[in-house]
């Protein structure tokens, strides 16, 4: 294990990611890291780091899945972060740490550009229509309010992701399934997913096995083996 990551705290949305990170995790020896499940979004994600429900780290890695905006990137893919933008601001993930963990995984693993969307970006038009526009290969949900939270502090942030989600296909708006608090809502997830069958299906495919990815390279990442 690289000896920089013991100290770092990793922050995963709740739910399937998280499980998958701690997946990862499972059965390694020696020291890992603390891994916290954060809500999904941008305002319940601010919400709950207002709060400070953990000790401010000098590390963080953000870890996860996210959409692809290019046709470079496809399901599957490893991606680290280079920098986030939202709303035509730009922030930068600390170089230093993303060089370490791009070296750690160097053969898996690409160097991205990324926005934070404050929705689910459902149509694949859009989505390529962002990534030309802003110069962006990725998307998620969460980035850029853990680089500007974490950065006015002097943390050091890093992110990894994995692609769930062409930019060649359409997937469910599930932006409605998303409750104020950041966690999913069962029923308008369901609907969400019924009224695009064919969506829907690729979406749980890609998203399987963007998790399977996630908790391989978590555990490559912080094996012992290393």
């Amino acid at each position: 294990m690289p000896n920089f990551l013991p100290t770092t705290t990793i922050l995963v949305p709740q739910g399937a990611e998280y499980k998958a990170v701690c997946r990862g995790l499972s059965g390694i020896t020696g020291s890992i890291p603390t891994i916290v499940a954060i809500p999904v979004g941008m305002k319940p994600l601010l919400k709950y780091l207002q709060q400070g429900q953990f000790l401010a780290p000098s590390r963080v890695l953000i870890m996860g899945i996210c959409g692809s905006l290019s046709d470079r990137y496809t399901v599957g893919d490893i991606v680290l972060y280079e920098d986030c933008v939202y709303q035509g601001k730009r922030l930068e993930c600390d170089r230093t740490f993303t060089a370490q963990l791009h070296s750690a995984i160097s053969e898996k693993a690409s160097l991205v550009k990324s926005m934070t969307s404050d929705r689910v970006i459902s149509s694949a038009a859009e989505k390529r229509y962002l990534g030309e526009t802003l110069a962006a290969d990725v998307v998620d949900m969460e980035a850029f309010t853990a680089l500007e939270f974490f950065n006015a502090d002097g943390v050091a942030v890093a992110m990894l992701r994995v692609v769930s989600d062409d930019c060649q296909h359409n997937i469910p708006d599930l932006t409605p399934a998303i409750n104020s608090d950041g966690s999913l809502n069962p029923l308008p997830l369901a609907m969400a997913m019924l009224r695009q069958p064919l969506a829907a299906i690729r979406l749980i495919r890609g998203s399987l096995t963007a998790l399977k990815v996630l908790q391989e390279v978590t555990n490559r990442l912080f094996s012992s083996n290393q």
